[in-house]
């Protein structure tokens, strides 16, 4: 690892997610407790957004069931052998408007020169249902 520049030091919310992401990897590798991992994360959200985050666990668990459950920078994620597919970043957790459903580069989304990685969520219809699931089985593909 390179050495920090002379004066750069981390912030709180940075060494907090270091710390997280240690934690991460080393529950990454037990199975049963990394979904627990997952669970944890998504009870300890707030009330508004805690039922947005189970709706979009579940949706994900049916639609690539094949995807590893696990927790990356505290926020739920999904895993296809070992790197992150998908995730889901709560609003509350970096103090922004909207909760995000975000895809990492091994998704299978790539369509033309340009595409989304990240879609913002408010709310879970049966259309953004439908979404979530075609857009999970895509990048789990």
């Amino acid at each position: 690892m390179a050495k920090a520049e002379e004066g750069t030091t981390l912030s709180a919310q940075e060494k907090a997610a270091v710390k997280e992401r240690t934690r991460e990897l080393k529950a990454a590798k037990k199975g049963a407790e990394a979904e627990q991992a997952v669970l944890d994360a998504i009870s300890a959200l707030s009330a508004d957004e805690r039922p947005l985050a189970e709706r979009v666990h579940a949706l994900i668990r049916q639609a690539a069931p094949e995807l590893a459950p696990r927790t990356w920078y505290g926020m739920p994620a999904y895993a296809k052998d070992g790197k992150v597919i998908c995730f889901f970043k709560a609003a509350s957790k970096f103090d922004v408007r909207y909760a995000e459903l975000g895809f990492n580069e091994p998704a299978n989304l790539d369509d033309g020169n340009m595409w989304p990685t990240a879609y913002a969520i408010t709310k879970v219809t049966a259309a953004e249902e439908k979404k979530i699931r075609d857009l999970v089985k895509t990048a789990a593909s």
